[in-house]
């Protein structure tokens, strides 16, 4: 009577896109997925003209919403921000600014997403309880143009 309620085995279940694919074979949905929303990307940064360095500052561009850490108009991003660098999986290599932690610059280089990213966690807060995003640490550009006295360290 007992073998009539077999447990079922389970399929193991497949690896998570991250793991099976490169940049350049994602649909872009899975692309858009990688951002954690933590809008570090979005900061000002300024340029050591002698070395090269790359400074962060706690200025966001205009476009991010603070709170959420998303841009406000990201469709159209780069016709308010001309500066705006639009990532690409060309690109990634490309823009050492990239903060260590940026899932784009993570799987590129062959390492894993962090448990705090929203597609290991399943929830897009989690990047937030973190602390690894901008939301509480930033002003707008909007609000100042100052750059060279709000240099931080925090998001490299």
């Amino acid at each position: 009577m007992f073998g009539l309620f077999r447990k079922k085995r389970q399929q193991p279940a497949e690896p998570p896109f991250w793991r099976t694919k490169r940049l350049r074979d994602m649909t872009q949905s899975e692309w858009e997925s990688l951002c954690d929303g933590c809008g570090r990307c979005c900061l000002n940064k300024l340029e050591n003209e002698t070395t090269g360095e790359i400074l962060y500052t706690d200025v966001a561009c205009r476009l991010l919403d603070t709170e959420t850490c998303r841009c406000t108009n990201y469709e159209n991003r780069k016709r308010f921000v001309p500066e705006c660098q639009i990532l690409s999986p060309r690109m990634v290599d490309k823009l050492g600014w990239l903060p260590s932690t940026c899932a784009y610059r993570l799987i590129s280089e062959g390492q894993d997403l962090y448990w705090w990213h929203p597609l290991v966690s399943g929830d897009p807060e989690s990047v937030h309880y973190a602390g690894i995003s901008v939301r509480g640490r930033v002003v707008s550009e909007r609000d100042t143009d100052d750059l060279e006295n709000r240099v931080v360290g925090w998001p490299k």
